[in-house]
């Protein structure tokens, strides 16, 4: 039977939490009892069952996640799902699952549309014939708007996202994700895995403060058994567009991605460059590659894109 939680309170510590239960701010709560027992973390099978229902036609379900935030991992995301988007007998989606800084309605031009509701459900929005997003930032009356929730919240609405939104038939849906191994990360683990998920990408910079943590994300991504795809290493170089010469911003001092990926055993993807024009492109919403086609940076993401799909094959 499906375990009921009532009047959930602002401050609420999670139900994956150790302190579930337990914590000062759980005095008084009408849940204290089923927290602390742990079976609030039993999610209802019915529930499961409806997220395995809308996921039976995404075939490639995959993470994107970063141990350390500023890796520009919505970046990545949402230009892997463009260049995937560009064979249009492949049909892709971004789903933003980084609830409390959703940046990807911003990056792919869409920032202000509305997200409709049908008989089927939600209905994503379209950046193409092929492509498409949900995020909460496309679901706040203002860009501005903070999203100050804790973890009941946050996975009521991943859940939501998962069961509600008419995907339709997919290829690919590149789930971003908010750096860390937090209540999101616990949800999506929960709902997907069941669901054939097919795997994650790990995104870093080539600094030992980013790999530091890209560390955990990996021991996070096997301790909850999820496959990994491989790891990008995103800002591994800068080329002045005056010049030409090419500088290292950020340096690889224990190696960089490659050699911590040679180390955990994993596939290393490839590397992607500093570019303004392509952060350029993300503030304003514009199609970096339709702008930047012949760029070396274009040229990194298509060589990523296809990296990607030969390590899903092997899966």
């Amino acid at each position: 039977m499906e375990t009921q939680m009532e009047n959930i309170p602002e401050h609420c510590p999670g139900i994956q939490s150790e302190s579930a239960g337990k914590a000062s701010t759980c005095a008084g709560c009408p849940n204290q009892k089923i927290c602390e027992s742990g079976e609030a973390k039993l999610e209802d099978p019915k529930i499961i069952a409806g997220i395995q229902q809308r996921m039976l036609n995404v075939k490639h379900k995959v993470l994107i996640l970063s141990g350390k935030g500023g890796v520009g991992k919505s970046t990545i995301t949402t230009m892997i799902a463009r260049v995937f988007a560009q064979d249009l007998a492949k049909n892709i989606a971004v789903m933003d699952v980084d609830i409390c800084g959703p940046s990807t309605p911003r990056i792919m031009g869409v920032e202000g549309e509305t997200v409709h509701q049908s008989g089927s459900g939600w209905s994503p929005v379209y950046i193409g014939e092929n492509l498409s997003l949900m995020s909460v930032g496309l679901l706040l009356g203002s860009p501005d708007d903070a999203v100050i929730w804790r973890g009941p919240k946050k996975n009521g609405l991943i859940k939501q996202f998962l069961t509600e939104v008419d995907w339709g038939s997919l290829d690919y849906l590149f789930m971003d994700t908010p750096p860390g191994t937090s209540d999101e990360h616990l949800s999506i683990a929960q709902y997907m895995i069941p669901c054939q998920l097919t795997g994650a990408i790990i995104v870093t910079s080539p600094q030992e403060i980013s790999l530091l943590d890209v560390r955990k994300e990996i021991n996070f991504c096997r301790k909850v058994n999820i496959p990994i795809i491989g790891i990008v290493e995103n800002m591994s170089w800068f080329v002045c567009p005056k010049c030409t010469k090419e500088s290292i911003i950020f340096p690889a001092s224990t190696g960089g991605a490659r050699q911590m990926a040679s180390e955990f055993h994993l596939p290393f993807l490839g590397q992607i460059p500093l570019d303004h024009r392509l952060a350029q492109s993300c503030d304003e919403g514009n199609d970096f590659f339709e702008a930047y086609s012949d760029s070396a940076t274009a040229t990194a993401f298509i060589d990523l894109g296809k990296a990607i799909d030969a390590e899903i094959r092997k899966l």
